[in-house]
């Protein structure tokens, strides 16, 4: 479905954007890109992650992609599409790697031109480093893919955005409208990322830095975290995630009454539950 001859856009060549190019040039695919800085054009160009690359939006090089790739933010990703898209190629195919889909595939939809289509994708994939320099294409392959597809997508739009997580070498993929998504996304993402936060600014716990284990570091590794993208994630998922902390909080309040009890038989069917579940994430 994907034509092997096809030409792809990149736009927002960061982490996720880098990886993108550099998984798809592996497939022998030709990659362009468009970024704001002139520095992450010339590594890319340099390193051979990219065929062609510009810093503005250049009309040609939007206009000659089969297929657009969106590593931008969400809000700045809806303004790109809705000021660049008299550019598209008629019948070209678009997605993304915004995580959140309602308030943004929507948005997209409801403006997009007809002769184009918009397929909102997710990958479950990312480090604790930013920028094209540190994107690597085997994050991807111990990472889950996410299609969120609406009635305003064909079966082709959908295709296309799983062959492309195959392409990519994603371990698994799977379809979730973006209501089912945001629910999802507010727990095993936001909501961690929330208590990671939360934990770091627990006092001041900079001073144990040299008396911490792995259980510390582990819990606390995505703490370090973009206080801009993630504000954005946030808010426009805000229902959700407030329900999930809302959950949390009174789960924890749990816990805390069988410490303060001594309930020794309940305390145990925690640890036994948690345990139980934690193996079905293990690969």
């Amino acid at each position: 479905m994907i034509k092997k001859d096809g030409i792809f856009l990149i736009v927002g060549l960061g982490l996720i954007g880098g990886s993108y190019a550099k998984g798809l040039k592996k497939q022998g695919y030709t990659v362009y890109a468009i970024s704001r800085g002139q520095q992450t054009i010339d590594y890319a160009l340099e390193n051979h992650i990219i065929d062609k690359g510009a810093v503005r939006e250049d009309p040609v090089l939007i206009g000659q992609a089969d297929y657009i790739i969106f590593g931008l933010y969400p809000h700045a990703m809806i303004d790109w599409i809705a000021r660049n898209q008299r550019h598209f190629k008629p019948g070209a195919l678009l997605t993304d790697v915004c995580g959140v889909k309602c308030n943004v595939v929507d948005k997209v939809q409801e403006f997009l031109r007809d002769d184009v289509e918009f397929i909102g994708s997710h990958p479950m994939a990312g480090k604790e480093v930013s920028g094209v320099q540190n994107s690597d294409e085997t994050i991807f392959y111990t990472a889950n893919f996410i299609v969120t597809p609406t009635e305003h997508n064909t079966e082709k739009g959908v295709g296309f955005a799983k062959e492309l997580a195959r392409l990519l070498g994603f371990y698994h993929v799977a379809s979730l409208t973006p209501q089912e998504h945001d629910k999802m996304i507010g727990f095993v993402s936001q909501l961690t990322h929330a208590v990671a936060v939360s934990l770091m600014n627990t006092s001041d716990n900079t001073h144990l830095k040299e008396y911490t284990g792995d259980s510390f570091r582990d819990l606390t590794r995505i703490a370090k975290i973009n206080e801009t993208l993630w504000t954005e994630l946030f808010f426009l998922n805000k229902k959700n995630l407030v329900q999930e902390i809302d959950d949390f909080v009174a789960e924890l309040e749990n816990l805390k009454q069988k410490i303060a009890c001594e309930d020794e038989a309940g305390i145990k069917q925690l640890f036994v539950q948690s345990t139980e579940r934690r193996k079905q994430f293990d690969k």
